[in-house]
């Protein structure tokens, strides 16, 4: 290559006349289907990344051949890249039977609370193994929202927020909270400034200092913020926020 540099371009010409007459009498008399080697197939590929327009030139092999050696290599280079380096260490046979033995011994007990029992004993294990390797039951091993809502329905009250839009383009801001004993509205307050304070001032009118309920249900509204919760703390109501994109779970609201 570095002498082909300072050679005359009609002996270039003239040499490339020759290989190509070469190939012509070559395909005649050489088998349909060639065989490569690895390198051969690195060195098309090379030349085809680096000059696209030698597809042009090729006899003995089509391009689609060469742009498909391409991508089987980059395909070969990345599942290299994401071999898999080890996974997670194996539990003992005794651990596993311990999990066993606890979540028999205690129905009620979850995969969170038998993780923390676990790692008071200094045993080293993630939760979702212990979820894993627990006794499988039909139902959940604690009580579940509607249970909760169900036994604790007097004593429950569920605040949410809805924006109503005025004649004027302005956006008006609702509170409504509702006791679930009797469903009845507790408290109803309209404003076009929802802050944190001002929702706290609704939940103190509303529920007061005598008949406040014991738990509140609230959604994940970001107008609840850390002043709303302690004033519930100072009251004695029990925050109760429902689960990400779960509705359902205040729908008497």
């Amino acid at each position: 290559m570095v002498v082909d540099l300072i050679r005359s371009r009609a002996a270039l010409e003239a040499e490339i006349w020759t290989l190509r007459q070469q190939i012509n009498v070559l395909r005649r008399t050489a088998p349909k289907k060639l065989s490569f080697s690895a390198i051969d197939r690195l060195a098309f590929v090379a030349l085809y990344r680096l000059f696209p327009n030698v597809r042009e030139v090729l006899a003995i092999v089509k391009p689609e051949t060469i742009v498909r050696w391409h991508r089987a290599g980059f395909r070969s280079h990345w599942r290299w890249k994401s071999r898999p380096r080890g996974g997670r260490p194996t539990v003992p046979l005794e651990i596993c039977r311990l999990i066993r033995e606890m979540s028999i011994a205690n129905p009620l007990w979850g995969a969170p609370r038998i993780h923390g029992e676990l790692l008071k004993l200094g045993v080293g294990i993630g939760q979702t193994s212990v979820a894993k390797y627990m006794v499988r039951r039909r139902d959940p091993p604690s009580q579940g929202w509607r249970t909760f809502l169900r036994n604790h329905a007097d004593g429950i009250a569920a605040m949410d927020m809805f924006v109503v839009p005025t004649i004027s383009f302005r956006l008006l801001y609702g509170l409504l909270i509702m006791g679930h004993g009797r469903r009845h509205i507790l408290w109803f307050g309209v404003t076009a400034r929802p802050t944190t304070e001002w929702i706290a001032n609704q939940v103190t009118q509303a529920c007061g200092w005598e008949q406040a309920p014991r738990y509140l249900i609230r959604d994940r509204d970001g107008a609840y913020g850390e002043v709303l919760i302690r004033r519930l703390r100072s009251i004695g109501i029990r925050d109760r926020p429902t689960s990400p994109r779960s509705p359902w779970q205040k729908w008497i609201c």
